[in-house]
């Protein structure tokens, strides 16, 4: 398949090695979201296990930060090291990163700026979102602090990523989604929407925790005023 007949935009994108799925498109998202699904499940298991006192609150950021630290690592550690041959590849992660690619075809090309913002995401926001639930489990009041600097970094990288999308198809007339609403406002949108919501709400409490804690007189007031910020268990 030729530059001119694949299926991403710009249509002129140069992908000289690419083959087509060979999965279905239900098959590999069905696949995705079990996956998912597994991995959330286990992680709400062993959120339970290892304190049967969290809320249900930190139960699911608990879950959120294994997720997180599932999809950098391997999900998009994939991508940092296997990029130059995705295109080409059958291999599961492969053909999702064939078929989210639809939506940015930045990820076909090896984009010098989406291998360098993965590459820090796999480096340091993976472990640090394992970092993070670790502190939940724990009851540490470490939590607070990493998870601002982790919200923080969340919303800077999708900031960067829209962003230049934006730039690109506004300033330079170049388009990397088709035009099809499902790639658009499904893969593109909404596939990246949640790293903007739940990190604005967690960093919100986390901010209010800290100046709360600051107020007590900081130090070991941190955990307690945390504690207290919460929702109510159910």
């Amino acid at each position: 398949m030729t530059a001119s007949t694949h299926p991403y935009y710009p249509e002129d994108a140069s992908i000289p090695s690419f083959a087509p799925n060979t999965a279905p498109i239900p098959v590999l998202l069905g696949t995705f979201g079990g996956l998912i699904a597994v991995v959330v499940l286990t992680s709400l298991s062993i959120a339970k296990r290892l304190d049967s006192r969290l809320s249900t609150y930190d139960q699911l950021v608990f879950c959120w930060f294994v997720l997180c630290g599932f999809l950098h690592l391997f999900f998009e550690g994939y991508f940092v090291l296997k990029h130059a041959s995705i295109p080409a590849s059958q291999s599961l992660f492969a053909q999702l990163w064939k078929e989210y690619a639809l939506s940015d075809s930045r990820y076909m090309v090896s984009d010098p700026f989406m291998l360098c913002i993965e590459s820090l995401t796999v480096v340091l926001w993976g472990p640090l979102c394992v970092a993070i639930a670790i502190s939940i489990a724990k009851g540490s009041s470490l939590r607070t602090p990493l998870q601002i600097i982790m919200c923080v970094g969340h919303l800077y990288g999708v900031l960067l990523y829209f962003g230049t999308c934006f730039y690109e198809t506004h300033f330079r007339g170049i388009n990397h989604s088709r035009p099809e609403t499902l790639y658009y406002w499904g893969y593109f949108v909404g596939m990246n929407f949640p790293w903007v919501v739940v990190p604005s709400f967690l960093l919100k409490q986390s901010v209010v925790v800290s100046y709360r804690a600051i107020l007590q007189g900081g130090g070991d007031a941190i955990h307690q005023t945390e504690r207290n910020s919460r929702p109510k268990k159910d």
